[in-house]
């Protein structure tokens, strides 16, 4: 059993596991400018345009790609966009013509669009696109939020200079060394993945990492489901079980957590990886 202090584990837990690059990942906002650079920059002949609506008619007639960028114009990803009003409703395809000219230019009119360009209401269309880009890119932050604590982990074990393998399946884990891990995977019923793996010389552990920065009833049940885990790993002869943990969300599921403490020696938080314990464990 550990004899750690739960209490004072928990408390050196983090509220939050965001690094410099989670909040806007610029390279990924200035490759997707990139992609419509010609046509942002041929559209942006219409800024401050008196005569907006010939000038755009003569840019489809002559540069009829154009079209392409108008989407992001309005922070749209899709390549279609539903418009209707009183006269009807109109499916506007931007990655081919499928209206006339002068049903383009009545979208980018009643869109805003014309007024925004005419009207200076910006100066440089490109760098009004990479500012969409921006914020659209925020969208990306759950994505980019749910590898962190992968990352995090995977850089520890880099610096401890284990031998370790990424996402393996139980299946995969009991062909490769050749060992029974029935008894976790509910007689071969069960399909379960492991953040990762390492190997020593003597021991093959299995890894799981999550980090929750708010409560709720998924923090309960993992905390009971790898309790679980923990006492049937212990039925493995050379199999442990390790459990790396961290966030604010577990100060409200705290019970459930302390439960899996007291049984899993193998539990971790980010604190503990900070204090090199790869190290002493894998040895």
């Amino acid at each position: 059993m550990s004899k750690r202090d739960f209490d004072a584990w928990l408390s050196t837990f983090r509220p939050s596991i965001n690094g410099y690059g989670y909040y806007t990942d610029f390279q990924k906002v200035y490759e997707n400018a990139e992609k419509l650079k010609i046509e942002i920059h041929i559209l942006n002949s219409l800024v401050g345009s008196k005569q907006i609506k010939s000038d755009f008619n003569t840019i489809l007639h002559k540069y009829p790609d154009c079209i392409k960028a108008i989407p992001i114009l309005l922070a749209v990803r899709e390549n279609e966009i539903y418009c209707q009003d009183e006269k009807g409703a109109v499916n506007y395809n931007f990655n081919q013509f499928t209206q006339s000219p002068e049903q383009y230019a009545y979208f980018m009119q009643q869109t805003g669009l014309f007024d925004m360009l005419s009207n200076h209401i910006i100066s440089n269309l490109y760098d009004y696109v990479t500012g969409v880009e921006v914020g659209l890119d925020s969208n990306g932050r759950k994505n980019r939020g749910g590898h962190q604590m992968e990352d995090l982990v995977e850089s520890y074990l880099k610096k401890a200079h284990v031998e370790y393998y990424k996402e393996m399946y139980l299946t995969e884990i009991e062909s490769k060394w050749d060992m029974d891990l029935s008894a976790i995977s509910a007689e071969g019923t069960s399909t379960k993945r492991w953040d990762f793996v390492v190997k020593t010389p003597s021991i093959l552990y299995g890894i799981e990492t999550n980090f929750y920065t708010s409560g709720g009833y998924k923090l309960n049940e993992t905390a009971r489901s790898y309790k679980m885990i923990a006492e049937e790993a212990e039925k493995i002869p050379d199999f442990r079980f390790v459990w790396i943990t961290d966030g604010g969300g577990w100060q409200k599921a705290k019970r459930n957590l302390e439960e899996t403490f007291r049984v899993l020696e193998t539990m971790y938080n980010i604190t503990d990886m900070e204090h090199d314990v790869f190290s002493t464990l894998f040895r």
